[in-house]
């Protein structure tokens, strides 16, 4: 495996470096790795008394590694061996990477890195978050401004063990007020979030799986399961809840009995480093023929699960809003690494920000950039149609990306309406541009997604996609496929006959809840000529 090394011996030599923007010479906040050829990590600390460093360590396997550490924006060294290292510098997404050979023989060098822009989201009205986070509130100013995200939700509440309520949460963090944080006027914390993360029932081990509340006034009160509760409060308190992982054991179950609000359709098992869990919780149904490997599931097949599982949803009338999240701090994964961007009118702040997720303004992505209006709203609009209308609609924007996109697919209830060639126009800050300006008639209720395909030179896949427009036609309802209904009745169906005799009679009265709402959307589904 690859560890991280202590640079220890009485032949160590000094590294210094500064990291600096390309156009303005300013010193810059950045997250730095350095790799000596044997393939050990070293870490470097800042070389000011007020800047600050953070390591982070985390490995999954051999190759699923992630060490480094985020710098203040102050000079930095670094004593190492005497050999040959791999420096690399990057800096949240609007930053192009930079990575160069450095040769450490008896005496010190030093070095200056130039980060070049290539977007500047902000100026257009962008604000990136993460909603998913396990990082400590001591080193989330240092990260955030490392990363250039603009707001992040840690959960600071987190529970693992069944009707547990969260203020005895065996994983939480120093208690927290509800009060916003600002590390400066562009990058907030908002602390007073809760994770249900439930892997045992009556102290015996039993996997149901995890739910956030995000932006509540107070610790809640109740325990999981049952969920019901849990809801009530969050919505009363202004909360919002997001579904971590799609298929956790209970996550079927939780979007129509808890009403929830928010997707990660950028989840925290996509990382900058080798994608690691193949075979992770229940699998995907043969109809969504995501792609596979011996072992399981592709990282590309992880992606269209994510995506698949997410449409079938929709379809089913559940307006779950996209969000992104890492839980940094559990996984070898960099905070922001997938995060969402938020379009604000009127400035940034906290406030406007979470407002602006709850009504989809928005894109997740783990690399590329994607704006796009339909008839001039942005994504999360709702269109009404008159049935006698068949009027077109025009979808403009753009996508930009540090590397050339593969692709870019207009999807129309989940399925790809059109598929357009990337321009890839080289920009003069270094990324690529491809306009996107497609016109289209809608006959049926629907909902219209935009994703694109960034391929990395090592052969990964990054990735973004907007929330969904939605498209309303009255007589002609929005229905999902019957494929799609059928996968969500048998997953809750498995799950009410794996939590017989282990989970409260409350509890499972919610997976018949649920049931029964499927089975409903099933009888319209059947009710239209299926």
């Amino acid at each position: 495996m690859l560890t991280a090394s202590l640079s220890q011996g009485r032949e160590e030599v000094m590294l210094r470096g500064a990291i600096t923007d390309a156009k303005t010479g300013e010193l810059l906040p950045a997250r730095v790795y350095i790799q000596s050829r044997d393939g050990h990590f070293f870490f470097a600390r800042s070389a000011d008394d007020e800047g600050s460093a953070v390591e982070y360590h985390k490995q999954r396997s051999a190759k699923s590694v992630e060490m480094h550490t985020t710098l203040s924006p102050h000079p930095f060294i670094a004593l190492l061996p005497p050999g040959q290292y791999k420096l690399t510098v990057e800096r949240g997404k609007e930053y192009l990477p930079h990575s160069e050979s450095v040769e450490l023989k008896e005496e010190p060098v030093s070095i200056t890195v130039k980060l070049k822009r290539w977007i500047n989201m902000e100026r257009l009205g962008w604000y990136s978050g993460e909603t998913h986070v396990h990082r400590s509130l001591d080193e989330l100013p240092n990260l955030m401004l490392a990363e250039d995200l603009n707001v992040a939700l840690p959960l600071t509440y987190w529970v693992t063990k069944a009707y547990t309520v969260p203020d005895r949460g065996d994983k939480n963090s120093r208690p927290v007020m509800p009060e916003i944080i600002r590390v400066d006027p562009m990058h907030v914390i908002y602390p007073m979030n809760t994770e249900y993360e439930i892997f045992t029932v009556g102290g015996t081990r039993h996997t149901l799986g995890a739910v956030f509340a995000l932006n509540h006034r107070q610790v809640l009160e109740h325990g999981a399961p049952p969920v019901g509760l849990v809801a009530q409060q969050v919505h009363r308190q202004g909360g919002l809840l997001e579904l971590d992982k799609h298929n956790w054991p209970w996550s079927m179950m939780l979007v129509p009995v808890m009403q929830v609000d928010l997707y990660e359709l950028a989840n925290n098992h996509i990382w900058r480093t080798e994608f690691h869990f193949s075979d992770f919780g229940e699998e995907p149904p043969p109809y969504m023929e995501v792609e596979r490997h011996e072992g399981g599931m592709t990282e590309k097949g992880w992606i269209e699960f994510t995506f698949e599982n997410y449409y079938a949803l929709l379809n089913c009338g559940m307006r779950l809003r996209p969000t992104a999240g890492t839980a940094s701090g559990v996984h070898p994964v960099p905070l922001g690494f997938g995060r969402v961007y938020v379009h604000l009118e009127n400035g940034f702040s906290y406030d406007n920000w979470i407002k602006g997720l709850d009504q989809g303004r928005s894109f997740v992505t783990t690399g590329p950039m994607l704006a796009v209006k339909l008839n001039d709203r942005w994504p999360g609009y709702s269109f009404r149609q008159a049935l006698q209308d068949r009027p077109a609609y025009h979808l403009t924007g753009w996508a930009k990306s540090a590397r050339p996109l593969s692709k870019i697919e207009i999807v129309s209830a989940g399925s790809v309406l059109r598929t357009l060639s990337p321009v890839n126009q080289e920009m003069a800050s270094g990324g690529y541009e491809s306009p996107i300006d497609v016109s289209f008639e809608i006959s049926d209720s629907t909902w219209i997604g935009v994703r694109c395909y960034e391929p990395t030179e090592a052969g990964r896949v990054r990735f973004a996609h907007t929330a969904p427009f939605f498209i309303e036609v009255p007589g002609k309802p929005l229905r999902p496929r019957h494929e799609q209904i059928d996968y969500l009745i048998q997953r809750v169906k498995s799950q009410l006959a794996r939590n017989e005799g282990v989970l409260s009679e409350d509890a499972l009265k919610e997976f018949r809840e649920a049931l029964s709402a499927y089975q409903q959307i099933a009888e319209e589904v059947m009710g239209v000529g299926w």
